[in-house]
C-alpha cells in the first residue's frame, strides 16, 4: 500500500476493543471524508507489523517507560508519534501521575499532544520534563464524541436489544482492576507465595511508591468489599427491576458471575461500548468511575456508592466522577436514592458547579466534534510530514530488524509461566471484529453524520483493517 501523495497514513491502534474501537472507527471516518487513509486495529498487532507501514502519523494513547521500544523503533522507520492519554480524563494527583503515566525519555520522541480537556492540558505543561515547544492541541477525545446527543442515533440498535433482553434496569460500573485483575500480576501487588512475605509490586503500581500503593490496594479492596455485599441486598430491595453488572475491561468477572449465579435478575456483562448501556438504563451506580463523568454529560443520573470513604484517594485521584455524581454513604441512603430516581422523581446530578468542573475536564461538549477538531491539526501535521525526506535507508532496515526482533520475543514471552499479558488476556481485551461487521459499523457512522460518500475498508492482517475515502 502507498501513502496518499498529499495527506499522511494514520495508524490508530486499539488496545481495549469494547471502550476504544467506536470511538476512534468515528476518526477514521471523519478522516477519510478528508482524504486520510486509516489503518486501525489491534494494538499489539498494529506494533508487530509497525515496519511494514507506509510512513505515517501513529496516534499512540500513552507515553510511558513501556513506549520506549517501540517509540525509538517508530522513529527509525519514519513514523510519527502523537499522543494522547486515555487515563488523563480522571488522573491520578500530579506526582504520582507524573511518574506513572509519563517517562521524560519516551515524551521527547512524541511530537505533538492532544488533550481532554484544560484540566489534561496544565497537567502536561506543569509536567518538570515536558519537552519546551512540544504543543498541546485541547481538542477533547473521540471517547467523548459518542456521548453528544447527535451521535446517540448510532446505538440505537444496541440499546433497542439491551431494552428487549433487560427491561428496566440498574446499572453496576465497576472498577477494581487494581485489586481484581483479570490476570494476578496485573494487580497493584502480586500473590504472595510464602507466608511473611512482602507483596511485589504488580503492574497496576508501576510508577507509584509503596506507600502509595497500599494505601489505594486497601482502599479498593474496601470498596470491592462492599460491592459484592451491595449486589445482592439491591437485589431483595428492587425485586422487579433487573441489575446489570459491567466489570472494567481489564477486570475479572468471576466473582461478579458467583453472586449472579444465587440472584435471578442479577447479570454480568461486559459487552459493546458502555454508551448505549447508559441511554437504556434507569440509573448507574459506580465508585470513581469515568463512567459517572460520561453519565453525567449524556444527562443519566449516576450515583457514587462511597460505602468507604479516604479523600486521600476519593478526592485525590476519583474526584472528577464523585463530584459529578449524586454520592451515597450507606446502603439505606442508596436505597432511598434509587427509589426516587427508579419514580422520576429524581434526575440527573447537576447545578453550575458541576458544570464549571465538567468543562475544564472535558473540551468539544458542543460545536465541532473532538474528531473533527483532530483531524483539522492532523492536516497540517500531515503536510509538514509530506514535505520532509524520508529516513535514511539505513535506520529504516535497522527499525525493521528491532520490530522483527520484538515481534519473535513478545510471541515467546506471552507463553512464559508469569507472564503479565498471557494470550487468554489479549483475546479478552481485543476479541476481534469481521470485516462485515466492521463495514456495518462505519455504514452506521455515515448515517450518523450525513455523509453519503464512499469509504472503503479491507482486512490487511488479522485484526487489522485500512480505511479510506473513495
Amino acid at each position: 500500500m502507498r501513502p496518499s501523495a498529499t495527506k499522511s497514513v494514520l495508524i490508530i491502534p486499539v488496545e481495549n476493543q469494547v471502550r476504544e474501537l467506536d470511538p476512534k472507527l468515528l476518526l477514521a471516518c471523519i478522516g477519510a471524508r478528508r482524504g486520510f487513509t486509516s489503518i486501525i486495529g489491534s494494538h499489539r498487532e498494529l506494533d508487530f507489523r509497525i515496519a511494514s507501514f507506509p510512513r505515517s502519523l501513529y496516534l499512540n494513547k500513552s507515553m510511558t517507560g513501556r513506549n520506549l521500544k517501540m517509540f525509538r523503533i517508530m522513529r527509525k522507520v519514519g513514523h510519527e508519534i502523537l499522543t494522547w492519554d486515555e487515563e488523563a480524563l480522571v488522573h491520578l494527583p500530579p506526582e504520582t501521575y507524573y511518574s506513572r503515566r509519563l517517562d521524560p525519555v519516551a515524551i521527547r520522541y512524541v511530537s505533538h499532544l492532544f488533550a481532554w480537556g484544560e484540566d489534561n492540558a496544565e497537567l502536561w505543561r506543569r509536567y518538570p520534563y515536558f519537552p519546551e515547544g512540544t504543543p498541546i492541541y485541547v481538542t477533547g477525545n473521540p471517547r467523548n464524541d459518542l456521548l453528544r446527543p447527535e451521535l446517540h442515533p448510532f446505538y440505537q440498535t444496541e440499546v433497542a436489544e439491551i431494552h428487549k433482553t433487560y427491561g428496566d434496569f440498574i446499572l453496576i460500573n465497576t472498577n477494581f482492576n487494581h485489586v481484581n485483575a483479570f490476570f494476578p500480576a496485573q494487580n497493584l501487588f502480586q500473590p504472595c507465595l510464602a507466608r511473611g512475605e512482602e507483596a511485589k509490586f504488580g503492574k497496576a503500581a508501576v510508577g507509584m511508591s509503596r506507600e502509595y500503593a497500599e494505601g489505594l490496594r486497601d482502599h479498593k479492596q474496601a470498596i470491592f468489599e462492599a460491592f459484592q455485599k451491595l449486589i445482592p441486598d439491591l437485589a431483595k430491595a428492587f425485586p422487579n427491576v433487573a441489575i446489570v453488572i459491567r466489570p472494567h475491561p481489564t477486570e475479572n468477572q468471576d466473582t461478579y458471575r458467583q453472586i449472579a449465579a444465587q440472584c435471578r435478575r442479577v447479570h454480568v456483562t461486559n459487552e459493546g461500548n458502555v454508551v448505549p448501556w447508559l441511554l437504556a438504563t434507569k440509573t448507574v451506580i459506580h465508585n470513581g468511575c469515568t463512567t459517572g463523568v460520561e453519565a453525567y454529560v449524556m444527562g443519566v443520573p449516576a450515583i457514587s456508592y462511597r460505602a468507604v470513604v479516604n479523600e486521600n484517594y476519593d478526592y485525590g485521584f476519583y474526584r472528577l466522577p464523585n463530584l459529578v455524581s449524586h454520592q451515597c454513604f450507606s446502603f439505606e441512603e442508596l436505597r432511598e436514592m434509587l427509589r426516587k430516581i427508579l419514580a422520576g422523581e429524581l434526575g440527573a446530578a447537576d447545578g453550575d458547579e458541576r458544570q464549571a468542573l465538567i468543562d475544564r475536564y472535558l473540551a468539544a461538549q458542543h460545536g465541532p466534534l473532538a474528531c473533527e477538531r483532530m483531524v483539522d491539526v492532523l492536516e497540517k501535521i500531515s503536510a509538514e510530514q509530506i514535505r520532509r525526506p524520508p529516513r535514511p535507508l539505513d535506520q529504516r532496515l535497522t527499525g525493521w530488524i528491532l520490530a522483527t526482533g520484538r515481534w519473535l520475543l513478545k510471541r515467546v514471552k506471552t507463553y512464559f509461566p508469569g507472564s503479565h499479558a498471557p494470550p487468554e488476556f489479549h483475546r479478552h481485551r481485543y476479541p476481534g471484529i469481521t470485516l462485515e461487521e466492521l463495514r456495518a459499523r462505519i455504514r452506521r457512522f455515515q448515517r450518523v453524520l450525513n455523509d453519503d460518500g464512499d469509504i472503503h475498508a479491507v482486512q490487511m492482517y488479522d485484526h487489522v483493517f485500512r480505511i479510506s475515502g473513495g
